[in-house]
């Protein structure tokens, strides 16, 4: 059975550390690594979807983080690319169909009020995760 680490990114400052420990997790478990990139998709209902990133974004994050992949000592992780408007969904749905033993993602320093009006993507991922979850800061 191979297993596998995901490790969700965004291109924030917290992406650093979540690969970092991403890989450590990879290769304490001698699995595979996993990157993955969720355009968020907004609806308004007047248009067409837009999404937040877009296709070369999307790809310049995934190369970005593939580089600090390999810097911090794994040399082929995956990139994919999902899109979806519940970005915590789309991890956890990804994470469910390609049978993920382990995901990672990084969080970033909300207010109270803030994660009460808009939620946390971690927090969310947290809840509804079928695997383990670390969080990273």
């Amino acid at each position: 059975m191979t297993k596998t680490v995901l490790c969700a990114i965004d291109g924030s400052l917290h992406d650093q550390e979540a690969i970092r420990l991403s890989v450590a997790i990879a290769a304490g478990m001698d699995a595979k690594l996993n990157l993955l990139a969720v355009d968020h998709v907004n609806f308004d209902g007047r248009s067409a979807p837009v999404h937040e990133l877009g296709h070369q974004k999307v790809q310049e994050l995934l190369t970005k983080s593939r580089d600090i992949a390999i810097e911090a000592g794994c040399p082929d992780p995956r990139m994919t690319a999902v899109a979806g408007r519940d970005i915590a969904r789309a991890i956890l749905n990804y994470a469910e169909e390609q049978h993920v033993d382990h995901i990672v993602l990084g969080t970033g320093e909300k207010m109270f009020v803030e994660r009460l009006l808009i939620g946390s993507v971690s927090h969310d991922v947290v809840l509804g995760a079928h695997c383990g979850v670390s969080v990273a800061r």
